[in-house]
C-alpha cells in the first residue's frame, strides 16, 4: 500500500506575523544648552560611520521622544516610520506659526481689513457690472440705430400731392405744398390756435412740409387732403389738422410733431441725425 505524502504546510494569510524579540532602539542624547537642537541619532538603522543624524528642528521644537525613552526601529524600517508606529504622548509641536489669536486682536486687524476690503470691491464690481447691464438693455439695438436716419429722394413727388414713409417704425408725411396752400398756412391767426405756432417755425423751406403722421390724440394715423382745413383728417376721434400739420378741430391737443431733418440738397432729404 502506497502512503499518501503528508500535505506541505501552507502559511495563511491571516496568520499573525512573528515579531522579532528584540530590536535596535534608537537613542536620544541630550543635550546640555538647547534640548530642541539635540540630533536623533539611530545607531541600528545605518551601518556606516559617523552614524546618520536626523536633526530635531522642523516641527517639534523638542526632541521627539522624551530624554531617557528608546524608540523600537526593526530591521529596514525607516526610523520615521518608527516614530508614527509608536507614538509618546510626550511629543511637544512647535505652534508659533500656527497661533490662533482671539477675536479683535491687533494682529488680525491687517488681514481683517484685507478680507473687508477684498468684499466690498467684489460687491461694488458686481453692482456696477448690473448697472452696466440694465442701461445697455435699454438703448437702441443696432437694427434701431441703423434707422436712426432716412434718406428720401423728392425729385418723383408732385406739387399738392403727400408720399409717407417709415422712419424709425413710424409714418412720416412728406407733403409739396402749392404757392396757394403756402399763401393760406402764413396768412392764418395762428395766435388763436388751441397749440400756437407759425408755419415759419414749422418749416425750413416754405415748399417742403415734413410732419410724423401720429395723432397726437391716441396716436391714429390721419388722412392726407381731408379734413375741414385741407390738411388731416383723423377718423377715430374727428381731429383736423391744416395744411402746416396743426390741430385746428377735434379733441387732438398739439399740432403734429415735425422730426429732425435737413436737406442735402435741392432733391434729396435726410430724416434724422447723420
Amino acid at each position: 500500500m502506497w502512503k499518501a505524502a503528508a500535505a506541505p504546510r501552507r502559511l495563511s494569510l491571516l496568520s499573525p506575523l512573528r515579531r522579532p524579540s528584540s530590536f535596535p532602539t534608537a537613542a536620544v542624547p541630550a543635550a546640555a544648552k538647547d534640548p530642541g537642537l539635540s540630533p536623533l541619532v539611530f545607531s541600528g538603522y545605518f551601518s556606516s560611520k559617523p552614524p546618520f543624524r536626523l536633526m530635531g528642528r522642523g516641527l517639534a521644537s523638542r526632541a521627539l521622544a522624551a530624554r531617557g525613552e528608546s524608540i523600537a526601529v526593526a530591521d529596514g524600517e525607516p526610523p520615521v516610520a518608527a516614530a508614527i508606529k509608536n507614538p509618546t504622548p510626550r511629543i511637544v509641536y512647535d505652534e508659533y506659526n500656527h497661533e490662533r489669536l482671539p477675536p479683535g486682536s491687533p494682529s488680525k486687524r491687517a488681514f481683517a481689513y484685507f478680507v473687508l476690503g477684498l468684499g466690498r470691491f467684489a460687491y461694488a464690481s458686481a453692482v456696477r457690472l448690473l448697472i452696466v447691464k440694465l442701461v445697455l438693455s435699454m438703448s437702441a439695438t443696432r437694427d434701431v440705430l441703423a434707422m436712426a436716419s432716412l434718406e428720401v429722394d423728392l425729385s418723383s413727388i408732385e406739387p399738392g400731392s403727400t408720399v409717407t414713409v417709415k422712419w424709425r417704425g413710424k409714418p412720416v408725411f412728406i407733403r409739396r405744398r402749392t404757392e396757394e396752400e403756402i399763401e393760406r398756412a402764413s396768412r392764418e391767426d395762428w395766435t388763436s390756435l388751441r397749440d400756437p405756432q407759425p408755419d415759419s417755425a414749422r418749416v425750413q423751406d416754405p415748399e417742403w412740409l415734413v410732419v410724423v403722421g401720429v395723432c397726437t390724440h391716441l396716436g391714429c394715423i390721419p388722412l392726407p387732403n381731408a379734413g375741414d382745413y385741407g390738411g388731416w383728417f383723423c377718423p377715430c376721434h374727428g381731429s383736423h389738422y391744416d395744411i402746416s400739420g396743426r390741430a385746428r378741430k377735434g379733441p387732438a391737443p398739439l399740432n403734429l410733431e415735425v422730426p429732425v431733418y435737413a436737406f442735402l440738397d435741392e432733391r434729396r432729404l435726410l430724416i434724422g441725425s447723420q
